[in-house]
């Protein structure tokens, strides 16, 4: 057999695998049917659900040739709680089916193994080599049949503590939302607000302030983008956008926009100008921006990536 590779551990054991068997019956047939690679079924260990994973030619991901790659998968990580690892060690067999004795592969000696929703499949490439284990005198293959088997010992649930996973999206669909605002001279309250409106799972709202806020209050119009429902992300959620906001020129070929990137959470909830247009330039009738006392407001938003908390 080839020199064992570093913190890999190969010896004889009279002992079959405690937790799970599979016999493979017309070996030679295995990559036509399974296209190189073989999933078991699944069995428990621990309090958790297991499965073996083979490549009788070798895992070609890993350029792995002329040996037998095999390896240990988690099931059911998408049950796991957020933040949470199972670590455990465990040990893969191979029957010798001369001497009922059985090759066992394993990890150095008390090195365990965290399986969790983003590493759920730990294993060994180089089993064992393609060679070792035709030899005949090796009693690996008999009548085109081998069998493998697996232990697992479950060492302990572990909470990685608090953490976050970004996901950027890769292809973003960019929203349009128009609003149409009327019977602007009578506009009495310090805002309003655009019918809500649905934009990668979210509701959004246009929020439009016809004397002003904060810096632009009394000469200009304020204009923003917001969550119509912050208080529904979940703690820790934050969604990162592009945003514009227009007013068009009803006469002319024109507009007045702001546009930002932003990161929207339950707490930082809008996205806007206080000083977005001078309420002179608004209302001047030598612009189309308010014709018949009515306005024209588009809202566009691009959805660029998103951001959950791990920790429970």
């Amino acid at each position: 057999m080839d020199i064992p590779d570093a913190g890999v551990l190969r010896h004889v054991s009279d002992g079959p695998p405690a937790h799970y068997t599979v016999q493979v019956k017309s070996f030679s047939l295995l990559e036509k049917i399974s296209t190189g690679r073989y999933e078991s079924g699944t069995f428990q260990a621990g309090g958790y659900n297991w499965k073996l994973i083979f490549y009788p030619k070798g895992k070609k991901s890993k350029n792995v040739k002329e040996h037998i790659s095999l390896y240990l998968a988690l099931e059911g990580t998408s049950s796991l709680r957020p933040g949470w690892e199972v670590y455990a060690t465990f040990r893969l067999f191979l029957l010798d089916q001369n001497n009922d004795k059985y090759l066992v592969v394993q990890d150095s000696v008390g090195k365990e193994r965290r399986f969790h929703k983003m590493k759920s499949e730990w294993g060994f490439d180089e089993f064992i080599p393609l060679s070792t284990f035709n030899e005949d005198s090796n009693g690996y293959l008999v009548d085109d049949t081998c069998v493998f088997g697996a232990e697992v010992l479950v060492r302990t649930e572990r909470n990685t503590g608090k953490g976050e996973s970004l996901v950027m999206i890769k292809d973003p669909i960019a929203y349009t939302h128009w609003w149409t605002i009327t019977n602007f001279s009578e506009m009495q309250k310090e805002c309003y607000d655009s019918t809500p409106f649905t934009a990668g799972n979210l509701k959004w709202k246009i929020k439009f302030y016809p004397k002003g806020k904060g810096a632009g209050l009394g000469n200009c119009l304020s204009l923003f983008l917001a969550l119509a429902e912050p208080t529904t992300l979940p703690p820790g959620s934050k969604i990162y956008a592009e945003v514009s906001l227009l007013i068009f020129d009803q006469m002319q070929a024109k507009h007045c926009s702001g546009k930002d990137n932003y990161w929207f959470s339950a707490s930082s909830n809008e996205c806007g100008w206080e000083r977005f247009m001078l309420l002179s330039t608004f209302t001047s009738s030598y612009s189309g921006y308010l014709l018949n006392n009515a306005c024209w407001v588009q809202a566009n938003i691009t959805i660029l990536g998103r951001v959950d908390a791990l920790s429970e």
